[in-house]
């Protein structure tokens, strides 16, 4: 295999960066009443949620209820460039918030909480990352989707878990270097499986960055029966036990789709909602947090995401703050990375994409 690895510097979040774990704690009757106003509101303003697949499950719920999107990042962008709302809330991350609005710069984009935000995002600045590309203008540079507008506006391409691999065989196959940035973990996975040769920076996420490997084997060899799904934003001594690795997307799949009673999962618990919506009578563990060097920082559950709430929801339908906005400089640079995904992940042949990058 003829590859390079380079790998540049390390980002690690201080521990006052990082927020805690908090739930909303609502009974039946007040989340009944909540939801209701908020049906109101999203009838009355030709408005929608579009919400991911880590956010509470009461969220989740109300998104499909209303005509909203239930997803992983892809399919939320794809879902809001798509809808005919007028207004988009984004119930997720900062720079999910973000895409939807370059993809659709004429909708009104609101969130929950401007401050839900991701360490992959806050780990990759944009004014370092641009520095290190005009420092090697011979790559191109493949950002994935968890990365400021501004990183994207930067970047050739914008990737997700899901479509990573084939579009880095794909410029492999044209004889790209790559700059890969900011999940490392990912990038190791995507660079294992391409041979392609990439610089990778140096960032992870706080909840797949906690799965331990020792402690996994451990689990598995208290239950022999369990399949393991991971998601490769996960450490390599946990991909490598994998039955099976993808996107929330894909696990969620496999999840259904795999004769098995028992399910390990290494990725963000908010997930479990949907599975457990898929087959209720599956065992579902978490993959284990704990063991040498863990911190359980997060304990398998974003605390950014977890911001997100049914009472923040209904705030900014009634108020209009936390509207995201984008300069017009970079929705348009932006707007082109994303788009090549876009293409690329709706045609196989990626016809129109032969002069790209």
């Amino acid at each position: 295999m003829n590859s390079e690895t380079t790998y540049l510097r390390s980002y690690t979040l201080k521990k006052e960066q990082i927020p805690p774990v908090i739930s909303e704690d609502i009974d039946d009757y007040e989340r009944e009443s909540l939801k209701k106003k908020i049906k109101e509101l999203l009838d009355q303003q030709e408005a929608v949620i579009v919400s991911h697949y880590y956010t509470d499950s009461d969220l989740q719920i109300l998104a499909d209820e209303t005509g909203g999107c239930v997803s992983d990042s892809l399919d939320m962008a794809r879902f809001g460039n798509q809808s005919s709302a007028k207004t988009l809330i984004v119930c997720g991350v900062r720079f999910m918030g973000e895409t939807a609005k370059i993809l659709n710069p004429e909708k009104r984009i609101l969130m929950p909480d401007m401050d839900a935000n991701c360490s992959l995002d806050l780990g990759c600045p944009e004014d370092e990352f641009s520095k290190f590309c005009d420092e090697n203008p011979e790559h191109v540079v493949v950002v994935y989707a968890n990365t400021s507008a501004a990183v994207k506006a930067r970047a050739d391409w914008m990737v997700t878990s899901g479509s990573a691999v084939d579009v880095i065989n794909y410029l492999k196959k044209k004889n790209k270097k790559i700059i890969w940035a900011p999940d490392k973990y990912l990038g190791e996975y995507v660079q294992k499986k391409s041979g392609a040769e990439m610089l990778i920076w140096q960032g992870s996420c706080i909840v797949h960055e906690e799965f331990k490997g020792k402690e996994l084997a451990s689990l598995r060899k208290n239950h022999p029966d369990a399949k393991v799904l991971v998601h490769p934003e996960s450490p390599s001594s946990v991909i490598e036990q994998a039955d099976m690795v993808g996107s929330t997307t894909e696990i969620i799949k496999a999840f259904g789709d795999m004769n098995a009673k028992k399910f390990i999962v290494a990725t963000d618990k908010g997930i479990f909602h949907k599975m457990k919506e898929l087959a209720n009578n599956k065992i579902i563990m978490e993959a284990p947090t704990a063991g040498k060097g863990a911190t359980c920082t997060s304990c398998a559950h974003c605390p950014w995401m977890a911001m997100n709430s049914l009472k923040k929801l209904l705030h900014v339908l009634k108020t209009g703050e936390n509207e995201i906005f984008v300069e017009d400089q970079i929705i348009s640079s932006a707007k082109n990375s994303i788009e090549k995904l876009l293409k690329f992940t709706s045609n196989n042949q990626s016809i129109g994409l032969a002069n790209d990058a």
